[in-house]
């Protein structure tokens, strides 16, 4: 990985909040660290491209645009970049990912309502002939997600 220079720094650390709610964020970021827009975005589109940003967005209170849950697998290990793949595959699937258990491969799912939602697990079901487990979120707690990587 090249070597991230004080304006790259800038970007992955001074905008995890607070992104400017605009029609021109890149140009109101731009200002803010002396560059132009198109700068912006060129050096989002570097960091992306080497895997230090996979999205910007915002992050929403779970259940105030839509429903999710958290679902799990128990994939025979052999079968598990098979199932990931045909998971992955899934539009309303946000993410997903390993974990050593028996349930081993772990996503999220999201969509316009609870019934979607189900919908998903029962096609990710038939697709894999594995039933998920299903956890929905039953309290929510706040955890900030914004962190900083240089001091």
């Amino acid at each position: 990985m090249p070597p991230l220079d004080d304006t790259d720094r800038r970007l992955l650390n001074d905008f995890q909040r607070g992104f400017p709610l605009t029609a021109r964020p890149y140009a109101a970021l731009g200002r803010r660290l002396g560059v132009t827009e198109d700068e912006v975005r060129r050096r989002l589109g570097r960091l992306r491209d080497q895997g230090l940003i996979s999205r910007i967005g915002a992050v929403v209170r779970p259940h105030t645009a839509g429903c999710s849950t958290l679902a799990a697998l128990a994939v025979p290990p052999a079968d598990l970049d098979r199932v990931a793949a045909l998971v992955s595959d899934q539009p309303e699937v946000n993410h997903n990912y390993q974990r050593e258990h028996t349930f081993n491969l772990w996503f999220v799912v999201c969509a316009d309502s609870r019934p979607a939602v189900t919908r998903v697990l029962e096609r990710i079901a038939a697709a894999s002939g594995l039933e998920p487990l299903d956890l929905p979120l039953l309290e929510d707690f706040h955890i900030d997600l914004g962190f900083p990587l240089w001091t």
